[in-house]
């Protein structure tokens, strides 16, 4: 089993992030103790106890002080077993990681850094409005591998606006000189819920060039795999294999529990979604209460899912697990849409599972959604 754990603070907003944070790291230590007893009440949520995986994310979990990261380690190792050489994972902010906060990850036990560098030129990162530089960025990759940390992966941001491509040629170039393990490379994507989204709505900044953005996701793609990077999800790039063990589940649709405000989880039947507001999170948790809404999945529903999150992966979409899934509607239901997406080139069959192209890559989420059942496809729900 997987467990992800949601630390919702953050020093300052990012002006393109739409996840569930607060600056308001007050509550940051009672927050913690919330979501160690969340880690306890859940703990029977997903039949056996072997942990896998381990990811925190966020927010910032670099934010947590030493003894807050300790009390929801040793809290998942009283609840669960980890598997021997278990990936744990922590999110990072370059501005957060020096040698002493190196060494305390280590000792906790973190062995996967996932670092959100976002781009190495100062003036991207302060149009992001991120608080670190690009020196300090390439510094503590530097500094994490030379703690011992060797399971390192970055992200990155394209698309950003731009006169030509060359931050991004750049970026990479940075990129590729440390020699991380992995890549996530992100189409810079203007949600409404943020400063971004409100900028455009008064049209103080333009959309997003398609055109321009396709173009920088073809370079980067080109880019890393003339160094090795295998593009095994289509953000997502690894050298020798040394993918993300905790995404690739949620891509395979193996179950995981995911505790902390905004948290999602999934047993293989249904999803639950914890509350994305703090103070109800905590007053709930006070109570020995998880404040979580569940919703059983549909066939529909879980076809849908695995289209969406198998067709971005090198993994694609077994024709018999959606055979399976949809008792055999999916076929019968698209089977003119699947032709249409070969004739175009998007879409193929290898080993009787369906994969994107190439070309259909830069057409991912579009060729899913144009895949999607909807309840009018005589499934039995």
């Amino acid at each position: 089993m997987h467990l992800y754990v949601h630390i919702p603070f953050c020093r300052q907003a990012c002006h393109y992030c739409d996840f569930h944070f607060s600056t308001q790291t007050g509550q940051k230590r009672e927050m913690t103790g919330m979501i160690a007893r969340e880690i306890a009440l859940r703990s029977g949520y997903l039949p056996g106890t072997e942990l896998q995986t381990l990811y925190l994310g966020g927010g910032t979990p670099s934010l947590l002080d030493e003894a807050e990261l300790v009390l929801l380690l040793e809290t998942a190792r009283t609840h669960f077993s980890l598997k021997p050489n278990a990936e744990i994972t922590l999110e990072a902010n370059p501005d957060d990681l020096d040698p002493t906060k190196l060494r305390e990850l280590a000792r906790a036990g973190i062995n996967r850094l996932s670092i959100g560098i976002q781009s190495f030129n100062d003036a991207h990162l302060k149009y992001l409005h991120r608080v670190h530089s690009g020196p300090e960025a390439e510094c503590c990759v530097k500094q994490a591998q030379d703690a011992g940390i060797s399971n390192i992966s970055i992200d990155l941001i394209y698309a950003i606006p731009a006169p030509d491509h060359q931050v991004l040629r750049e970026d990479l170039e940075r990129a590729l000189a440390l020699r991380v393990s992995h890549i996530s490379a992100y189409c810079l994507t203007i949600e409404p819920q943020t400063v971004f989204g409100n900028w455009l709505h008064k049209k103080k900044i333009e959309p997003i060039d398609d055109d321009f953005a396709a173009e920088q996701f073809e370079l980067l793609v080109s880019q890393l795999a003339q160094h090795g990077y295998e593009q095994y999800e289509i953000s997502n790039f690894a050298r020798d294999g040394q993918y993300s063990q905790h995404n690739t589940a949620y891509w395979q649709r193996r179950s995981y529990l995911g505790v902390g405000p905004s948290a999602h989880s999934y047993d293989g039947a249904s999803r639950q979604y914890n509350v994305s507001h703090n103070a109800q999170y905590l007053r709930a948790l006070q109570r020995h209460e998880v404040p979580a809404t569940r919703e059983v999945l549909s066939r529909t529903d879980q076809v849908n899912e695995y289209l969406l999150t198998g067709l971005r992966t090198k993994w694609g979409c077994r024709l018999d697990l959606l055979a399976e899934l949809s008792e055999g509607g999916f076929l019968r239901s698209q089977n003119q849409t699947l032709f249409r997406l070969f004739e175009k080139g998007w879409l193929q069959i290898i080993n009787d599972t369906l994969l994107l192209t190439e070309a259909g890559k830069l057409f991912a989420d579009r060729v899913a959604s144009e895949l999607f059942l909807d309840s009018e496809s005589g499934l039995i729900n």
